[in-house]
């Protein structure tokens, strides 16, 4: 049985106890996409949320006009007290526009914009809504190190299923990305890798924190939502105010490596969030030899993988791995411009303005709204065809 601690304090799944946590102090933000309509995941978590009541659920959603009503409507036939913060209408746009936030739109922006709203509980708890393996204790485990002192906290889990290895963005790039820095870094290794080396899985999508914390966060626009949040907490936080906990089973939905929603997409938004951490926190990178000691490092790390599927009997392409590996070199530069999302403690609109924006925009889509592809009987329509990034790394 695993019970090594990591430098941020580790919190093992020993046993299937469910931790008691000040749930009645948390606003949980669930972002999604028109992808998760009706679908038995999103249900599920939000049927589970019911038997764990917390203070507020906030849900950022990406739809279009015509499934943005609807999907509201089914969100409201829940038992729980949440509010669908619907990122995609027009006077939201205006105001965030006029404020000087407008700008590339990804789920990153859309976390950020509920996490505004998340502010007036004291704690603030985020996980996606694809989670098959969803479970009442997830957010008990994600908010019990705050109710202990800590100000952050990340979840972590193993990703096997079907017999393989999956979280295939971290072993295959995020992982051997960051020893590739460590690598090149003379003498000690900077305490940033050390911090970001420390999760076990640093893509998760789940995490919690203080509201305080929150309120100091820049936040990512896009796919690098997960470790510049960890770079942020690094510096907020830090080793001795940070924690990750154990999730135990955690499946969720899969992305093919290449395509317009892809991993290889997903790499070039994650190299560069990890990179602008790194830099943030000082470290000089070599940015001349780093795609070499990458594939040094993802080489070594693809043959302990293999060994490790071979132990347990699992399947394993390590030419596929290797061929993912150099898709991923490319994603390698330096990061582009800054565009970030400013902290909520100084940005330039208030949370209220949002959510009367966005209440505004949803009123408009109920009442000039189509069915939204309600299917017979009632019951939302789900189209696997539906553009746009739904949650989940890989």
């Amino acid at each position: 049985m695993e019970y090594v601690q990591e430098r941020v304090t580790t919190l093992h799944a020993l046993t299937d106890h469910r931790p008691d946590a000040p749930t009645d102090r948390a606003a949980v933000v669930v972002p999604m996409t028109e992808r998760e309509y009706g679908t038995l995941a999103a249900e599920r978590v939000l049927s589970t949320l019911e038997t764990v009541d917390p203070a507020r659920v906030i849900v950022p959603l990406r739809a279009s006009p015509d499934r943005a009503g609807p999907f509201a409507d089914w969100l409201d036939g829940f038992d729980l007290d949440v509010e669908t913060l619907w990122c995609d209408g027009p006077e939201l746009a205006s105001l965030l526009e006029a404020r000087g936030l407008d700008g590339d739109r990804g789920k990153g922006r859309d976390v950020w914009l509920a996490l505004g709203r998340a502010l007036d509980e004291e704690f603030v708890v985020v996980h996606d809504a694809d989670t098959k393996t969803y479970s009442p204790a997830f957010v008990n485990r994600l908010l019990f190190p705050l109710g202990e002192g800590y100000a952050f906290s990340k979840g972590y889990y193993a990703r096997v299923e079907d017999g393989s290895l999956y979280g295939r963005l971290f072993r295959l790039f995020f992982r051997p990305l960051v020893r590739a820095l460590g690598d090149a870094a003379p003498g000690r290794e900077p305490d940033v890798l050390a911090y970001l080396s420390a999760f076990r899985y640093a893509l998760a999508g789940e995490f919690a924190a203080t509201s305080e914390l929150v309120s100091e966060l820049r936040v990512q626009r896009g796919w690098g939502l997960e470790v510049g949040t960890l770079g942020e907490a690094f510096d907020r936080a830090g080793f001795a105010d940070s924690a990750q906990v154990d999730l135990g089973s955690y499946e969720h939905d899969h992305r093919s490596v290449e395509g317009p929603t892809g991993l290889a997409d997903m790499s070039r938004a994650v190299g560069e969030a990890t990179l602008r951490a790194v830099e943030d926190a000082g470290v000089d990178v070599d940015y001349d030899g780093l795609a070499e000691r990458y594939r040094e490092a993802a080489e070594t790390l693809v043959d302990g993988y293999a060994t490790d599927a071979a132990f347990n009997g699992l399947s394993y392409d390590a030419a596929d791995e290797r061929s993912q590996v150099a898709t991923y070199v490319e994603a390698l530069g330096e990061p582009g411009p800054d565009t970030r999302l400013p902290a909520w403690r100084n940005a330039p609109v208030d949370p209220d303005e949002v959510f009367e924006a966005a209440t505004a925009d949803l009123d408009g889509a109920r009442g000039g709204g189509t069915d939204g592809g309600t299917g017979a009987g009632g019951s939302p329509a789900t189209d696997a065809g539906q553009t746009g990034p739904a949650p989940g790394e890989d």
